[in-house]
């Protein structure tokens, strides 16, 4: 059975996301998921939940929500004042909270992305086997959209979740500025050696015409050694394509299945969720590092979810 959470207020962006519509980029049926998975996973586990269960993206402006059951959750990712029932309750940490309790998304005060995991899990129908929302198609979440005040969003009904558990979090960009470690991209040899020396040694702004399908990067160009058009290729979450004006774009959770700009580098796997908490307005210095440091930085970055999923299995 079902219960529901009542929207009060929408904020400015709050959709349904799991980790993914995975399998059906050959069909050109884009991914989706969460723009920081590290945060998205680390709540669904705080609460009992599987790492890829549905839950709540808020982005930059929170919302008002009302729960209509007693409920297990967790708020992981960028830092906002919340309150539960008038009472200041702490991001980061599994709590529970009692029916017809309002919980309030106040003042943001670093990240650009909170994910609201609830014990049992966000339950929207699924679409080819994921919940995720994907704006530009419409496809998944609550009718394919964002929130607005009035939606009652279907939870699991009776799910009670762990008892009460905190993680350390992923460590948020500060001052509006984060450095983000390369790779060469696919198409790395279309440009001059200096394009990608450029790449890394100045700030990129991320432009006011970013969303969830990409960053727009305002910088120097990044000019072409070749001419002649790409046949399209497949696209990664962290691909940094080269329009043809040389203004870069960092590919991001909505981004589409294929494309024909060159990509020039990729955001490597651990620095991924660093991206994903990036705002409008933010710099993002580059760093090309090897393979093997990418590696140790995966390693690195899982562990923190790894200790958690362990203590789970011990309880």
């Amino acid at each position: 059975m079902t219960s529901a959470i009542r929207v009060i207020r929408a904020g400015l962006q709050t959709t349904v996301q799991d980790l993914g519509r995975w399998g059906y980029q050959s069909a050109g049926v884009p991914v989706a998921g969460p723009m920081d998975p590290f945060s998205h996973r680390l709540a669904n586990l705080l609460v009992g939940n599987p790492i890829g269960a549905a839950l709540l993206e808020i982005t930059l402006i929170g919302p008002d929500l009302e729960f209509g059951e007693p409920a297990t959750i967790a708020v992981c990712g960028a830092e906002f004042d919340l309150a539960a029932g008038g009472v200041a309750v702490p991001t980061g940490r599994s709590f529970h909270i009692t029916a017809g309790t309002r919980l309030q998304f106040g003042r943001r005060r670093a990240g650009a992305r909170a994910y609201l995991a609830i014990a049992g899990g966000v339950q929207t129908p699924p679409v080819l086997g994921s919940r995720a929302t994907h704006l530009v198609s419409a496809m998944g979440g609550l009718q394919g959209r964002a929130l607005v005040a009035g939606d009652l969003v279907p939870i699991l009904s009776g799910a009670s979740g762990r008892a009460l558990r905190r993680a350390p979090g992923l460590t948020l960009p500060g001052g509006g500025r984060a450095r983000l470690r390369l790779l060469p991209g696919a198409q790395a040899e279309w440009f001059e050696p200096s394009m990608l020396k450029t790449l890394a040694s100045v700030s990129f702004r991320v432009s006011l015409r970013s969303n969830r399908m990409g960053y727009r990067l305002e910088g120097p160009p990044l000019a072409r050694s070749r001419d002649e058009e790409l046949i399209s290729a497949p696209l990664a979450f962290g691909a940094v394509q080269v329009p043809a004006a040389g203004e870069p774009i960092l590919l991001m959770a909505d981004r589409q299945t294929a494309g024909g700009y060159p990509q020039i580098a990729a955001v490597i796997a651990a620095d991924l969720p660093v991206a994903g908490q990036l705002a409008p307005g933010d710099f993002i210095e580059f760093a090309f590092c090897s393979r093997q440091e990418a590696a140790a930085a995966l390693i690195a970055r899982e562990r923190p979810l790894l200790r958690v999923a362990d203590s789970e299995r011990r309880t």
